[in-house]
């Protein structure tokens, strides 16, 4: 189907960027949020959208809490942008991505799913990545200041002792190993040994993006066969590819690959400034993304849009 370009993709949050509060000002002000949050809390057969409003902060960063209310906050984001333009999602951007758990906010956003079986997805994976791992044997760590080959060296000297994989490569110089804890201590000694401005451990609830998610990445395909799936209305960009799909049985098995594999983000923003991009719209909960693509590309217009001053603001300059 040929387009009109945008030259625009729309991109969506992944762990890390909910906060309490998130979706209440969008709640307060637009049918069509509240309309994606009852869809969600429906799903659920319980109100997300009331821990996502009110907390506790505990509660909701548990990785099975965090990962739907994440994406019903981007997909009401895109909801209400289309409601107020009057233009469709692929109208307003050529492709969508997301950072990890955002690939579901990404593809419900453009029709792939619709948001309640998202939800249900989401919180399916969230609780079989928990699950896959006793908390404590697993970690993560973020390298900053070096590159993607030399985190890879790192990490393959501390697998010696366990599991230790690069995770996510989220912009120069700023790349995550994932895996056994002890692995990962190790791993974080040595990145500072190679020359690492800093190497610190995450405060996660288990080790995301690694091997040790195989019992996760094998529900989510179980999962996966239950559910209807449609093309999406603008191609992803697929973690795990770094390139553009839109076929719905590669889309399930990259997003089963993903469980496991590394969030290429860098190369994925890098993919999309060579084919035509040449701005970047976050949305959903936080700035993360967008402060990842001033690190990776100057050239490329990056804005986050969360709050309905940032929506509005949005759809008039869509408008001119």
């Amino acid at each position: 189907m040929d387009r009109t370009r945008s030259g625009c993709a729309f991109v969506c949050p992944g762990q890390g960027s909910q906060s309490v509060g998130m979706g209440r000002d969008l709640a307060d002000n637009f049918a069509e949020a509240r309309e994606v949050f009852a869809a969600v809390d429906s799903a659920l057969g319980e109100p997300l959208s009331r821990l996502m409003f009110e907390g506790p902060e505990d509660e909701l960063v548990l990785t099975r809490n965090a990962q739907p209310a994440l994406m019903a906050v981007s997909v009401a984001v895109v909801r209400v942008i289309e409601a107020k333009s009057g233009r469709s999602l692929a109208d307003l951007a050529d492709y969508v991505a997301g950072h990890s758990l955002g690939e579901y906010s990404a593809l419900a956003a453009a029709g792939t799913l619709d948001v309640g079986t998202a939800a249900r997805l989401l919180r399916l994976r969230g609780e079989a990545m928990q699950s896959a791992v006793p908390v404590g044997e697993g970690a993560m760590a973020a390298v900053l200041g070096l590159d993607l080959a030399a985190v890879r060296e790192v990490a393959a000297a501390a697998g010696a002792i366990g599991v230790c994989d690069v995770a996510n490569d989220n912009a120069d110089g700023q790349v995550v190993v994932s895996g056994a804890h002890a692995a990962v201590v190790r791993a974080v000694d040595l990145a500072k040994e190679a020359g690492a401005k800093r190497s610190i451990l995450l405060p996660v609830s288990a080790p995301f993006h690694c091997a040790l998610m195989a019992p996760a990445a094998e529900a989510m395909a179980a999962a996966f066969a239950e559910v209807t799936w449609a093309a999406p209305s603008v191609p992803l960009v697929s973690n795990v590819e770094a390139a553009a799909i839109d076929d719905p049985a590669v889309i399930q098995a990259r997003l089963v690959d993903q469980v496991t594999g590394m969030v290429r983000w860098r190369e994925s923003v890098q993919w999309m400034a060579a084919n035509g991009v040449s701005r970047l719209v976050e949305v959903g909960a936080g700035k993360v993304l967008t402060g990842m693509v001033k690190r990776i590309d100057r050239a490329l217009a990056a804005e986050a849009l969360g709050s309905p001053a940032e929506i509005e603001a949005f759809v008039a300059a869509a408008a001119k």
